[in-house]
């Protein structure tokens, strides 16, 4: 099995640790392919990178030509799962909604524990469309930015702090609200005594679960294929 996974901003670096956390959450047998858009936002913190970040990864879709089985869409919050749904002919798994459905099986409620509290309504209306609002009892910024996440320790004690607030909110799960802190479940679960859903992790279960099983995106009605005429995607575009 392939699974290709969408970073959502230009950071390289920022692709290679999403990669190492969709390998270590992956089956046997199923290959991680990581993709970088060309083009867009270096950290996707807002609504303008957003809808930056989600023409950005459809081009990037658009373009690419190895084959490959599932699509993981690496960026919490952002936009671009439905255009990509109507794009390509396998699963789309968008690590948002992944990660609020698998919390959703563990407790009642679940909180997100995301970077800017800037990014916190913007979260609260993919998880809204994704139909797991109504379980969420928080949304909590650490105040970290994206590209500051790769000082762990700090990361951690902002993740900590966010996490009781979450907590306090009602919260029995608690969900990592950016693909940068893949892996920081394992560090900061326990401490808290909740179960901590990694988006990548429960993203790449879910593909590989729908390409075992063979279903894939229904094309009656919203997700219909796109209705053929022409269309420019910028300048250099193919």
């Amino acid at each position: 099995m392939r699974i290709v996974v969408t970073n959502c901003n230009t950071t390289q670096e920022m692709t290679e640790e999403i990669v190492r956390g969709a390998r270590a959450a992956a089956g046997p047998g199923t290959t991680v392919t990581g993709l970088t858009p060309a083009w867009g936002p270096e950290s996707a913190e807002g609504w303008l990178d957003s809808y930056l970040s989600a023409a950005a990864v459809l081009d990037t879709l658009r373009t690419y030509e190895e084959p490959y089985d599932a699509v993981v869409m690496a960026g919490f919050g952002e936009h671009g799962r439905e255009g990509a749904r109507e794009l390509v002919d396998v699963p789309v798994v968008d690590i948002t909604e992944a990660a609020a459905h698998l919390a959703c099986l563990l407790g009642r409620r679940y909180g997100v524990v995301t970077t800017l509290e800037r990014s916190c309504g913007q979260i609260e209306d993919s998880l809204e469309a994704a139909g797991v609002g109504r379980n969420c009892a928080a949304i909590v910024g650490t105040g970290l930015g994206v590209l500051d996440l790769a000082d762990s320790d700090r990361t951690n004690r902002a993740f900590l702090t966010a996490g009781q607030r979450a907590r306090d909110a009602g919260a029995e799960v608690l969900v990592l609200g950016c693909a940068g802190m893949t892996g920081l479940q394992r560090t900061v679960g326990e401490k808290l005594g909740v179960p901590v859903v990694d988006g990548v992790g429960a993203a790449v279960k879910l593909a590989e679960s729908l390409v075992s099983l063979g279903l894939t995106t229904s094309r009656a009605g919203g997700y219909a294929k796109p209705l053929p005429k022409r269309r420019s995607w910028g300048t250099g575009a193919r």
